[in-house]
Order: structure tokens, then C-alpha cells, then sequence
């Protein structure tokens, strides 16, 4: 005797060794014996053999339509005996039991499971439900399949150019313009970028990565709705000093400026001057929403987007020749000794005699020129020799006030790495397309100028930041327990030490047109300049104001998001000067062991980072001489083979740090969301009754 039974959702069919009143024990074809319980034996037959049975019912099954199945079928619950009667005669064969069996188990649109072998038929309207779905789901797989050949033919649809990004970084892994890149993919046996920009969905490298970025953080545009600029007090009084700024030329936004008094007469008066919108921009306000949702601005090579829009930077940026509203810190220092002996917090309006650029200073103001009053260099500014002997006092204070950070740390800060700067030759400020001539220049860490302006913003930083804890304001800081591996900088309200920099507290407060955070500070430090003890109940943000940890944890995002593009957009125009240039070998440096045992190297001379294969075994440090392999500017990805190591023997790899608190960023490869191991989607659970 034979049996058909249901094990697992499966029909199989076997021998019967032994029969007991709950179970039988069978012996499949395969010689495997199964225990199976008597409520899932559905037929016992003498002949035909069981796979004859399985076969021969799963053919018939194919003969019976659904439609007419249906029809014949009562409308109370049923067994598929009853049906096969209904079905074919009063006398169904076996054959046409098991295909009745067959043919209703696989029909869940029309026959709903009510036991073992019984059914109920779905209502008519839940049966043209599904039938409409299962026509809808064959024509969007019958377009899955459309577009898939599309790309193969190297020819890309429009609805999946219009889903490029989508597709590529924030996936619906059911949508059919995914499917089809999927199903193209594996079928041409291609990556999914290298498949894409075959068929034509990537015009331009640039505008893949740009229009990326805008989809993950600016779908909406970078415009600035039409706002009113607000204008500061009227009654601020004017501060009596010329203050001078440091920055870049690319610079539009001016945070900071630098005034000196007092020098001879032994006790000096530094003036850190820090632009004030906060003045104006009330919290709440149009504005301030503006800030918030963009919360920093946006750097890359030749292009930003900032914070703010153009016309509330206008107003209070620090330009030169005219007298800017600005949160001043005074700090008084002995001009023997450099100590600080008081600093005073006021509201005011600055005037601002020079607006200096870093680029081009810093080939004239070197320590040299600084210590030397008779050195000259040909042309330089009158208006750098008229603030000469101001910036060799600053350059003094700021080598006085990084050594006595370096105590407090307990080691030195290295600038071993240089700064690169990014010029695209006539692009002035515009929109980039991609393909202009780029200029890659070198700027060294720790330069004087760039010291002086290090250390100021160190100084207003901590200063306010205990401040704001004196009064008790709270503030957004910046913190780091210790310099031990793996303690990293973390952004909380409270004032703790900063093991990285070396100071008691640090808030950020120097930058408020270019970050929301610096913002939100120099709000609570207005009103502690303004309020004094009783700042605490006028400050807009109040101790334990659940908003400012709302504000913390979308600044990080953010921000994080904005450097990784800005390192991102550095790699592309880096492979772009190789390019433009010939460049086929680099010198460099190893630093570390990369992926699929290649090492990852540093070059020397431009900020690249990529892996060397044929580098086994090299210590970290050495000095290696590569070659360079293809240039994917749309994947970013790059890498070389050893060509020689030119040290005979490697020196102890030195600590590198930027007296800063942001982890260095290193750009690499991108990384897309297409899985090619995605499975099909399963169906979906057809309409139940």
C-alpha cells in the first residue's frame, strides 16, 4: 500500500511500512523512511507507483481551469475528492484526485485552505482582486524584463535614469527600476555603476557625485526661500580699535578678526572679534529655521553652500573698511610673561581695517620675517607692514599659549601633514561642471599665520565655554577624556576637558555664519555678555533643554555628511590633476594594511589615499616609490603597484595631529546599496476572504 501525504507544504508519496491509529511510518522512493501523521495522509493507493502517482496528477492538474474549477465548487467547505467528482465525473480516477489535490493547493486566489485536503472558494470579488494583481505583477515583471535587456544593450531607460540615485543609494529593493538594474547586472555579468554609466545614466562624474549629495541632503534645492535680513541694534557701541581678519580668498563668510593694543607699555590687549548674527537672528525665528535645517555650511573645491543666505552674510560678515557687529573677548596679557591676567566679554561694532588672505601672505610672514624687522620682502602690502609689529606679538602669544597646551596634553602637536588647497581655474565661485583645470597648492599647519588664528579661536572657545558654565548657561561643547586609543571627540552640554586640545572646556562659538552650533552659543553668550549672574533665566536655551540635544544630534549627522562629500569632491579633483597633468607615478608613504592584502598608502605630495598591491610585509612608514593603475572617476577608486621602496630603513612613524578636534576624513572608494545577491522578492500573500 501507498500513500500521498502533505509534509511541510510539499506532496510526496511513498511506501507504507507500518500503519498505527496516529501515524504511519513510509518509505520514500529515495529509500529515506519518514514518520507521518495520519491527518496528512491524504490518499492511499495500490497503483500507480507513487512518483507514477506524483507525475501523472501534477500533468493533469495543468488541464484544469481555474475559472470552471470554481464554478463546479460548493459553497461550503470541501475536500478535493468532492471536487474532482464535480470536476471531471462522479468516478474520478486517483490520477484525477491527486490533480484536483495538485491544482487547488497552488489556486490560494480562488480556493481558500480550510484543513488537510479541504477547501473554501474565495469570494468573486477577492478572486478578480487577485486576478488583477496577478496580471499586474506580470506586466511590471514583463517591464523588469523590458528595461533589464535595455541596459544590456547598453540603452538606459528613463524611468531608471530618473531613479539613478535612488536605485544606487536608498534602494526600494522591490521597485521594479532596482529589479531591473539587478536583473541586467547579473545577466551581463557587470557592475551596477560600470553597467549604468555604459548605458548612458551617468553623463558626467561630477554630476553623479553632486547630484548625489543634493539627493541625500538637499532634495529640495540649495535656494534659499525670499527672507528679510535683519539688521543688528542700533545702539552697539564702537569698539576703539582696527581689527584686521586672516583667512582665504575663497573666504566670504568672515567669522573672526584680530585687534592688538597697548604693545610697549607692558600690558597688551588682544581683542578676538567674532562676527554676530546672533545679535539679529532671533531663535524660533525664520532665520533661525534656515540655520537649522542646514545646520553648517557646505565646502568643496571651488564651490560652498552656506549656512545662511547671501544677504544676512553680508550684513555680518567682518569686511574691511566699515564697522561690523561683533561678540568681542578682551584679553589682557602680561606683555613680559604672555600670561593672561583678565578677559571682558562685550557687544559692540568692530571696525574692521583688513581683510588678510593666508594665500597670499604666507610666502612673506614667516617666522623669519616675524623675527627680524629687517628683512624685507618685495611687494609686500603696506597694510601688512602697518600690523608687522602687531602680528610678531600674536605669533609670540601663540607659540606661549600651544606650549602650555602641550603640557596639559603631555605631548607635543605635530603638523607632519600639510593642508592642500583647491583652485579651479576660472570657475570664480560658480557652480563646477567637472572639467576645469584644476590648481592644487600646499599650505603647512602650524604656519605663523595660521597659529595665530588657531590659538585666538582656542582661546575664545574655552574662554566662553567656562563662562557659559560660570553662569549657568548651558552650551553645546566639544570633549575628549583623554588622548588614549579609541577615546574620541564627542559633542555633549556639558563643560568637560578636552584631553586633544588641552583645555578645561571647549564650546565652539568663532564660526556662527558657517555652523549652527557656533550659533546657538553665541546666542547663550549674548546673554551672559547682557545679563550677567541672572543670565541663566534669559538665555534662550535653558539647563537640560531637550532641544539642544536634538540640536547636537543633527549637527553630527550633518556635518559629518558635509566633510565626507568635501573629502569626496577633494578625491575627485585630485584624479583629476593626475590626469591633467600625466601623472602616472607617485612617491608615498605607508600607513597601514589595506583590504585583500594590499597597504594602504599616503602620497607625499597630494592628498591621496589608495592601495599598493605587491607592498608585503613593508612597515608602516616606509618610503615607497608606485605606480598608478586606472582612474574611475565615478566610483573614486584608484590604486597602484610597488615599483620600489626608496628608504633602506624605516623611521618611527610620527605622531600626527591638527591641534584640532576633528578626526581626519580620508575619502575613498564609494560604496553602492545594489546587492547582487538580492533573491527575488517573494510574492505577495494573495487576498484572503
Amino acid at each position: 500500500m501507498h500513500a500521498l501525504f502533505e509534509e511541510a507544504g510539499k506532496f510526496l508519496a511513498g511506501r507504507i511500512l507500518s500503519e498505527a491509529d496516529t501515524s504511519a511510518q513510509i518509505e520514500l522512493d529515495s529509500g529515506k523512511r519518514v514518520k507521518v501523521k495520519a491527518a496528512n495522509i491524504l490518499l492511499k493507493f495500490e497503483k500507480p507507483a507513487p512518483a507514477e502517482l506524483i507525475a501523472q496528477g501534477q500533468a493533469k492538474a495543468d488541464e484544469i481551469e481555474l475559472d470552471l474549477a470554481w464554478e463546479f465548487a460548493p459553497e461550503e467547505e470541501f475536500g478535493f475528492a468532492d471536487l474532482a467528482r464535480d470536476y471531471f465525473s462522479a468516478s474520478a480516477t486517483l490520477i484525477e484526485q491527486a490533480a484536483a489535490l495538485f491544482r487547488l493547493y497552488e489556486a490560494p486566489h480562488y480556493f481558500r485552505r480550510a484543513g488537510k485536503g479541504r477547501f473554501k472558494k474565495a469570494p468573486a470579488e477577492i478572486v478578480q482582486q487577485a486576478l488583477a494583481a496577478i496580471e499586474k505583477k506580470k506586466q511590471i515583471q514583463a517591464q523588469i524584463d523590458a528595461w533589464a535587456q535595455d541596459l544590456g544593450r547598453g540603452e538606459c531607460p528613463q524611468a531608471i535614469r530618473e531613479q539613478l540615485y535612488k536605485i544606487l543609494f536608498k534602494p526600494d529593493k522591490n521597485a521594479p527600476e532596482y529589479k531591473a538594474v539587478v536583473e541586467a547586472s547579473r545577466a551581463t555579468k557587470m557592475a551596477p555603476l560600470d553597467l549604468l554609466h555604459r548605458a548612458g545614466a551617468i553623463d558626467s562624474a561630477y554630476q553623479f557625485h553632486w547630484k548625489r549629495f543634493l539627493f541625500d541632503n538637499f532634495p529640495k534645492g540649495t535656494q534659499f526661500p525670499s527672507v528679510t535680513a535683519p539688521l543688528p541694534p542700533d545702539d552697539l557701541p564702537l569698539a576703539e580699535v582696527q581689527a584686521f581678519s586672516i583667512d582665504d580668498s575663497a573666504t566670504t563668510e568672515i567669522d573672526d578678526a584680530l585687534s592688538v593694543r597697548g604693545l610697549g607699555s607692558g600690558t597688551v590687549t588682544v581683542g578676538i572679534h567674532i562676527a554676530a548674527p546672533g545679535l539679529a537672528i532671533t531663535p524660533g525665528g525664520e532665520l533661525d529655521k534656515l540655520g537649522r535645517a542646514r545646520l553648517s555650511t557646505v565646502y568643496m573645491p571651488g564651490y560652498k553652500i552656506t549656512m545662511l543666505p547671501d544677504e544676512v552674510v553680508h550684513i555680518y560678515t567682518l569686511d574691511e573698511g566699515r564697522a561690523n557687529p561683533a561678540v568681542s573677548l578682551y584679553v589682557t596679557i602680561n606683555e613680559e610673561t604672555l600670561e593672561i591676567t583678565a578677559t571682558e566679554t562685550r557687544l559692540e561694532r568692530v571696525p574692521v581695517e583688513v581683510n588678510f588672505r593666508y594665500d597670499k601672505l604666507d610666502h612673506i610672514v614667516t617666522e623669519q620675517w616675524l623675527a627680524d624687522p629687517s628683512i624685507e620682502v618685495e611687494n609686500t602690502p603696506q597694510s601688512l607692514l602697518n600690523k608687522r609689529q602687531e602680528l610678531t606679538f600674536l605669533q609670540r602669544w601663540s607659540k606661549h599659549l600651544k606650549a602650555g597646551r602641550e603640557v596639559v596634553r603631555g605631548k607635543p602637536e605635530n603638523f607632519n601633514r600639510p593642508d592642500y588647497n583647491f583652485r579651479l581655474i576660472g570657475n570664480d565661485g560658480a557652480e563646477p561642471k567637472g572639467d576645469e583645470q584644476v590648481q592644487i597648492t600646499v599650505r603647512k599647519r602650524g604656519a605663523p599665520l595660521d597659529l595665530i588664528v588657531a590659538e585666538a579661536a582656542i582661546v575664545a572657545n574655552s574662554t566662553w565655554g567656562l563662562m557659559l558654565a560660570e553662569h549657568g548657561v548651558p552650551g553645546i561643547y566639544r570633549s575628549q577624556a583623554s588622548l588614549a586609543p579609541g577615546v574620541k571627540v564627542r559633542m555633549s552640554t556639558k563643560a568637560l576637558p578636552h584631553a586633544g586640545i588641552g583645555v578645561k572646556a571647549y564650546s565652539w562659538a568663532t564660526s556662527p555664519l558657517r555652523r549652527y552650533v557656533d550659533l546657538v552659543n553665541q546666542w547663550q553668550i549674548i546673554a551672559c555678555a547682557r545679563h550677567g549672574k541672572t543670565a541663566a533665566l534669559a538665555a534662550p536655551f535653558k539647563p537640560k533643554d531637550a532641544e539642544l540635544f536634538g540640536i547636537i544630534s543633527s549637527f553630527d549627522g550633518a556635518y559629518s555628511a558635509y566633510n565626507g562629500y568635501q573629502a569626496g569632491m577633494e578625491r575627485f579633483w585630485t584624479l583629476k590633476y593626475l590626469e591633467q597633468n600625466g601623472i602616472t607615478e607617485l612617491t608615498a608613504s605607508v600607513f597601514k594594511e589595506g583590504p585583500n592584502g594590499s597597504f594602504l598608502v599616503r602620497a607625499d605630495n597630494l592628498p591621496l589615499v589608495l592601495p599598493v598591491l605587491g607592498a608585503q610585509n613593508l612597515p608602516r612608514g616606509a618610503h615607497v616609490r608606485i605606480k598608478l593603475g586606472e582612474i574611475d572617476e565615478i566610483s573614486l577608486d584608484i590604486s597602484g603597484t610597488l615599483i620600489e621602496r626608496l628608504d633602506t630603513e624605516t623611521p618611527a612613524p610620527a605622531d600626527d595631529d591638527a591641534g584640532d578636534d576633528d578626526e581626519e576624513t580620508v575619502a575613498g572608494p564609494i560604496a553602492i546599496a545594489v546587492d547582487m545577491n538580492d533573491a527575488d522578492a517573494p510574492a505577495a500573500d494573495a487576498p484572503k476572504a
